[in-house]
């Protein structure tokens, strides 16, 4: 079974990081980790060492004008 939780959103950089930051908080933590997506709270349950992935993709289109995408992954397998 596979279940996604997604939320977009228009933010600024200060609200952007600001959500970085409330995550990383509750990586720190030890437990459970609350993450909030949009208006629901995801319980998670990550282990002491998680795999990390950042990936960053620099694109140029005529139409669309210049675009920078930053996408990070963490994943583990629950305890």
């Amino acid at each position: 079974m596979s279940e996604k939780t997604l939320h977009e959103a228009q933010v600024t950089r200060d609200e952007a990081a600001d959500l970085l930051e409330d995550i990383a908080a509750q990586l720190r933590g030890k437990g459970s980790a609350d993450i909030d997506v949009g208006n629901k709270t995801v319980t998670l349950s990550p282990r002491k060492k998680i795999g990390y992935e950042i990936g960053i993709r620099e694109s140029s289109s005529v139409l669309r004008g210049d675009r920078e995408t930053v996408s990070i992954k963490l994943d583990w397998k629950p305890k």
